[in-house]
């Protein structure tokens, strides 16, 4: 569990937002991939669970075509990605059972990144997608936040030698995150546990320390992967909806 620890301490930027994947892409289009229908009385869109890795999926769990981004939500790219693929993503191509989509966190500003992954974390599955996309549209006060050095390396410095929990609360408070969540409809309080949570803070650690291993080798977001390929350079949704459309969605 060092690794989140020690990122946690370095200055912000240590990865590159908006550098995707690197190898991978589709070399020829596959056969048209039919739709599948939703269990009687259910939408595809309905049905969200959390998966072994730590992420979270929305679809058919069994769809032909998986679809997994590594994001951050305070990466720009990920945030242009979000407002713009969510609704064709899950109305074209979701929905019909075809395509399923899991979103896994990627601290890539570290510090800046943690409460706001707990927290669209705390939620959990029935409106992880929901505050997810709520975090994308109202992304740019948050980008207004990260673009002050001197108030952010201030930040930095107080919490140089802090415990996770404390690292957290420090960013929620100066990003505004748990306001912006009690205006969602997430109770202080829960979202105090949430960001104090050493378990869910552990598993974020996890799922970086994974993420950076083979076969993932994520080094940016956002890094996009269908059926467990990489998407060459892809950052933006033309680029993945072709790549999905090459997969036979």
């Amino acid at each position: 569990m060092k690794c989140l620890l020690a990122l946690l301490l370095l200055p912000l930027a240590l990865m590159a937002c908006g550098k995707g994947a690197d190898s991978g892409t589709p070399s020829a289009p596959a056969s048209p991939v039919a739709p599948v229908v939703a269990p009687k009385g259910q939408d595809w869109l309905q049905v969200v669970s959390k998966t072994p890795e730590g992420g979270y999926v929305v679809g058919n769990p069994d769809a032909p075509i998986k679809l997994l981004e590594y994001g951050s939500r305070t990466c720009p790219t990920c945030g242009a990605f979000g407002r713009t693929a969510m609704q064709p993503l899950e109305n074209m191509y979701v929905k019909s059972g075809k395509v399923s989509y899991e979103y896994r966190d990627f601290l890539v500003h570290g510090p800046p990144d943690l409460p706001a992954s707990l927290l669209g974390r705390c939620v959990g599955t029935a409106t992880f997608f929901a505050v997810l996309e709520a975090m994308y549209q109202g992304q740019a006060p948050f980008e207004e936040k990260l673009s002050d050095q001197t108030a952010t390396a201030a930040l930095q410095q107080k919490l140089v030698n802090a415990p996770g929990p404390a690292i957290a609360n420090g960013w929620a408070d100066y990003m505004g995150f748990v306001d912006f969540m009690k205006q969602r409809g997430l109770p202080e309080a829960k979202a105090r546990a949430c960001l104090n949570d050493q378990a869910a803070i552990d598993q974020l650690t996890k799922m970086m320390d994974d993420a950076g291993r083979a076969p993932y080798n994520v080094t940016g977001t956002p890094s996009f992967y269908i059926n467990g390929k990489k998407l060459d350079t892809a950052l933006s949704w033309p680029d993945v909806e072709q790549a999905l459309r090459a997969s036979g969605a």
